[in-house]
């Protein structure tokens, strides 16, 4: 029991002591993220569709509120190149989508590339909630 114990020690030990070491890279030096799925030859009715769902789960309440309630209220309407700008405005973090839309830019800076672009401008109307409305998740009818 006492080597088992010693040994448990003396590996946390070492893992502790190679943890910042030059070939263990930190965070930020790791690619975070993946690119996009190239999608060719969709309809723009499983492209709609596709967008719901990716508005609907995101995996932040915040952002999954916002988003899935812009979904339903405007992707009827959208032609097909307002649904791509809206894919590549899917393609970012969540957490920067949502702190765009609520104009939260001490936190995450709005790129050039979205300034001045409609659908972040419906989306940011949208956060707003002029009515004061509850937000609930549309239902996915």
């Amino acid at each position: 029991m006492f080597r088992r114990t010693l040994r448990l020690v003396s590996t946390s030990t070492r893992r502790l002591a190679e943890y910042k070491r030059k070939e263990n890279p930190s965070y930020n030096e790791l690619a975070a993220r993946i690119d996009p799925i190239v999608r060719t030859g969709e309809s723009i009715d499983v492209k709609r569709a596709r967008l719901v769902y990716q508005s609907r789960k995101r995996g932040i309440l915040e952002s999954d509120l916002l988003l899935s309630r812009f979904a339903k209220k405007h992707l009827h309407k959208f032609s097909y190149e307002e649904l791509d700008e809206y894919d590549k405005l899917l393609d970012e973090p969540d957490w920067d989508i949502y702190y765009w839309a609520t104009k939260n830019y001490d936190v995450t800076p709005l790129p050039d590339k979205w300034k001045n672009l409609k659908i972040l401008s419906l989306l940011q109307a949208d956060a707003e909630n002029p009515d004061k409305e509850i937000m609930r998740m549309p239902d996915l009818h």
